[in-house]
């Protein structure tokens, strides 16, 4: 019965454009272990005992969240469902710390991209593409890899159902889209006409996973910092951003813009996750300490 329940709820909510993926993980395994207990409803502390098995807080505070809106749903049709009490578990959620690379040590990373075994393959040409294009765009991993080769269009590439099931068009510098096209023409002639962009040696989609180790493996061989907030693959998008931020307008109505226009570029689903990247280089922190210190004694700002 909880499981039809659920099932019901998601297919609703679906219907209405949410993918609910973690939601649905969550849902099953809730209803395992509710029906373990004989239960065919939510029941309160049974949602509490069941989220406070996960490791860290921030989990259990994701799953008891996720168990109280599906009961909060049901509860309109059916009293039965309980609502679980709000703060038993705190969900804090820190960012890690981005990894800034300089222009020396990504010039680093890209030659020994370029290294890559086995000599003579696409391997090389497609991560050294891969993650050219990630640190002059600012897409996301997950965007790149999804990447097709009708979404190269000459005005730039067509970003399709990315991270908030939305569609963006991203503009791209011209030399940005030759270099595309070579690796495209190379791709191609290697590994046939595949619809995917990014390929494996094994002509398959290159999964997330695959760049993630091969990143890590380019990272050793260039001697770059192996540390807590050490390079990830995500930290090649936030060096844009945070570029493109430092090269921004000075004046307050431009820089408004500015940051609005950027947040529409990186496909944020709010302005805010874009403003978060003003705290992220001394330079931007200056900048932000002297307009407060303009604004409060006065002066340029």
């Amino acid at each position: 019965m909880l499981m039809q329940a659920i099932d019901t709820y998601l297919a609703l909510r679906r219907a209405a454009g949410f993918r609910l993926r973690s939601t649905e993980r969550y849902l099953r395994y809730f209803a395992r272990f509710a029906s373990a207990r004989g239960e065919t409803h939510v029941q309160s502390q049974t949602a509490v005992d069941w989220a406070g098995h996960a490791r860290t807080e921030a989990e259990r505070h994701r799953r008891l969240r996720t168990v109280t809106h599906f009961a909060r749903f049901m509860q309109i049709e059916d009293p039965r469902y309980e609502l679980p009490p709000e703060g038993v578990f705190r969900g804090n959620h820190q960012r890690p710390t981005p990894y800034l690379f300089t222009d020396d040590e990504l010039q680093r990373l890209l030659a020994h991209t370029q290294r890559l075994r086995p000599a003579g393959s696409l391997r090389p040409h497609t991560y050294s593409t891969l993650f050219t294009l990630l640190a002059v765009t600012g897409l996301r991993p997950s965007e790149a890899l999804a990447l097709r080769l009708p979404d190269i269009t000459p005005e730039g590439l067509v970003i399709r159902d990315t991270k908030f099931g939305q569609s963006r068009f991203v503009p791209v510098h011209a030399t940005t889209l030759e270099a595309l096209d070579r690796y495209r023409q190379c791709r191609c002639r290697i590994a046939g006409h595949i619809d995917h962009l990014f390929v494996s040696l094994k002509r398959r989609p290159l999964s997330l996973g695959s760049a993630t180790r091969t990143f890590r493996q380019v990272l050793k061989a260039a001697g770059l910092p192996d540390r807590p907030g050490r390079p990830r693959l995500y930290d090649l998008r936030h060096r844009f951003a945070t570029r493109a931020l430092e090269t921004g307008p000075a004046s307050r109505e431009l820089i408004s813009q500015h940051m609005l226009a950027l947040a529409t570029y990186l496909g944020h689903s709010h302005i805010t996750y874009t403003y978060w990247y003003l705290e992220q280089t001394p330079k931007l922190m200056a900048d932000i300490a002297m307009s407060c210190e303009a604004f409060v004694f006065g002066g340029p700002s």
